[in-house]
């Protein structure tokens, strides 16, 4: 089995802004690619599992999503770093019926696990907000990081609070 890297999206690989899907406006944030690096190196796969609920609200479309996502791997890409594959929930809880992929449900995590038989019980997970950690916590993985760098967490189930990416792997 395999170890995996699962990052969240908005927030973590990217500055969040809201219904990001125009490549013009995505800024990675500081710290990503040496992160990726670092575990990539110590042979985990890397995964991005995202809520992107713009799609069910209609603010973009599935392919505007596609297109944002295919540059960023390819951006990945450019300084050797493979993420492996990106999961989206396209759901919104008050438009479509419940899914069991919108965090806080595990659904894209298991599908990873699924997928390419990844061991979560030595798999870590990366969020900005308490559903990504809770979607980890739910499918099975026992580290994970809320990475909040206005330093206004509350309180976490998380297995650390941090407002640099390094603080993880440094």
């Amino acid at each position: 089995m395999k170890k995996a890297l699962f990052l969240d999206r908005d927030g973590v690989v990217n500055v969040e802004k809201e219904y990001l899907y125009k490549i013009e406006d995505f800024e990675f944030i500081d710290g990503i690619f040496d992160l990726c690096e670092h575990y990539q190196h110590l042979g985990y796969m890397i995964f991005v599992v995202t809520n992107q609920s713009g799609i069910a609200r209609k603010y973009y479309t599935e392919q505007d999503f596609h297109l944002l996502t295919e540059w960023m791997i390819q951006e990945f890409k450019k300084r050797n770093i493979t993420i492996d594959k990106v999961y989206h929930c396209p759901h919104h809880p008050q438009i479509n019926k419940k899914c069991s992929c919108r965090k806080p449900e595990p659904g894209m995590i298991l599908d990873a696990k699924k997928e390419f038989n990844i061991d979560l019980a030595h798999s870590l997970m990366i969020g900005d907000k308490e559903r990504d950690i809770e979607a980890a916590l739910n499918a099975g993985i026992k580290e994970t990081y809320l990475f909040d760098e206005a330093k206004q967490t509350e309180k976490s189930k998380a297995t650390k609070i941090v407002n640099k990416l390094d603080e993880i792997w440094k």
